[in-house]
């Protein structure tokens, strides 16, 4: 697998400082107050791709090697620089996955989705690898959500998937944030993009030392990248280059021009950008990104396109196909950024306290009682003094505890407080569940019926 240029002494100081364990540079934890953010996207890419119709799918963390050699790119930065390949105990070269599209194209094909009704509309919600330089906002292990419309051909399909992923970034409270960049790359047809493609090669020759380094290797093998470069002198010789839209043949200039016209029809606004070009081969026609309105590609959270000729190239028969993917890391940054605040489930209802044994007992089977019902409960099961429980059930900020001890083991009751209030008041035991309903209020109550799923 591949692995950081440094020293030994280096590297030691990656796994470890003194004696505690750091994780590899590149990758985060999402700790539970992040996660509260990571469920509320999850939730609302769930009810959006399920409203349009979308199923969802998981493809393998690693696939063979050859499954994005051949459907990215072997001259992309991805497949060159940046991919995670390893050889398992048989020699076999895997590599997990650097992008959710490969996959989802294989799987199609590999199970004959082609049978289904088209288009099969699939969504994903996964982690994704890349060996890149860590940066805000980039990651090398690092999730997505995305979705994919494969088997049929149509503007209106283009302009459904964009209003799906700008309905998203509505409900995630982000949408004024972004500004949708849209351009059209043209197919393979030889009086479209290959026309281009020469123009753009005679245009670069002899402008090499202007270029920069990563540029200077582009011109022969991957000359559209030279188009989104971010470097100033690459960005001065794009703008004077020959321009892609000029170049299109009738019928993707007629599809791109519908299209546009469907996202006037939706509402939503739009920049044509002629050079934005997206990173993967497997592009044809539509191409688009949702740039940050202030600082452009830099922030941008998400972006997709036509790739009309993937489905062939991976082994199937002639299939097109559209689709998306958004990094949810950014799009969680911008929701904190903006001060957004997402509904949080974690919060404790009750605290139950108990001191002596027969207390633990009884206080055992309440605290499964009391969850059973929805009423959200934590149990200091230990040794610890009352005191010390009443102290912690501060700390967990649960607003009722429940008190057992030697007295309440003998009369058969409960002790419940008031944590703000600081009132309390005895039950009988058997009572406890009933007065805890009231309490909280059925509407609160964590709940799913018998045999509902669950994510």
């Amino acid at each position: 697998m591949t692995q950081d240029k440094t020293a030994d002494s280096g590297i030691e100081n990656e796994v470890s400082k003194g004696n505690k364990f750091q994780k590899p540079k590149g990758v985060h934890d999402i700790l539970p107050d992040t996660h509260e953010y990571f469920t509320f996207v999850k939730k609302v890419v769930r009810h959006r791709c399920r409203q349009s119709g979308f199923r969802r799918i998981s493809t393998p963390i690693f696939e063979f090697t050859d499954v994005f050699k051949r459907s990215i790119g072997n001259d992309t930065d991805i497949v060159s620089k940046e991919m995670y390949t390893f050889q398992d105990r048989k020699g076999r070269s895997l590599t997990l996955k650097p992008e959710g599209t490969a996959g989802v194209v294989r799987s199609y094909i590999e199970h004959n989705m082609q049978l289904l009704p088209q288009p099969v509309e699939l969504y994903y919600i996964e982690p994704h690898f890349r060996y890149d330089r860590p940066q805000k906002g980039r990651f090398r292990q690092f999730w997505q959500f995305g979705f994919e419309m494969i088997g049929e051909s149509d503007p209106a399909l283009d302009a459904q998937l964009i209003h799906l992923a700008h309905l998203i970034n509505e409900d995630l409270g982000v949408a004024e944030l972004f500004k949708l960049q849209i351009n059209s790359i043209g197919c393979m047809k030889k009086e479209c993009r290959p026309r281009y493609m020469t123009d753009l090669k005679n245009f670069y020759f002899g402008k090499e030392r202007s270029l920069c380094e990563n540029c200077k290797g582009r011109t022969e093998k991957n000359p559209l990248r030279l188009l989104d470069c971010k470097e100033e002198d690459c960005v001065i010789l794009a703008g004077l280059a020959p321009t892609l839209k000029d170049y299109l043949c009738p019928e993707c200039k007629e599809y791109h021009e519908q299209l546009l016209d469907l996202l006037k029809a939706l509402d939503i606004e739009y920049v044509e950008n002629p050079s934005l070009v997206r990173g993967l081969d497997y592009y044809t026609k539509t191409v688009f990104e949702f740039w940050d309105r202030e600082t452009g590609a830099q922030n941008a959270i998400g972006g997709g396109g036509r790739y009309d000729g993937l489905v062939e190239i991976m082994g199937g028969q002639p299939t097109p196909a559209v689709g998306f993917a958004a990094g949810i890391e950014r799009i969680v940054d911008n929701m904190k950024r903006e001060h957004i605040q997402v509904p949080r489930k974690d919060n404790l209802h009750v605290f139950v306290a108990q001191l002596g044994y027969e207390a633990k007992k009884k206080c055992l089977k309440l605290i499964q009682k009391l969850r059973d019902v929805g009423i959200k409960t934590v149990g200091a099961l230990g040794k610890a003094s009352i005191k010390a429980q009443l102290h912690l059930a501060d700390r967990f900020q649960a607003p009722y505890t429940i008190i057992m001890g030697i007295t309440e083991v003998r009369d058969n009751t409960a002790i419940i407080r008031d944590m703000k209030r600081g009132s309390q008041k005895i039950v009988s035991y058997d009572k406890v569940l009933d007065e805890m309903k009231k309490l909280i209020g059925e509407e609160s109550l964590d709940t799913y019926s018998p045999g509902e799923v669950v994510y």
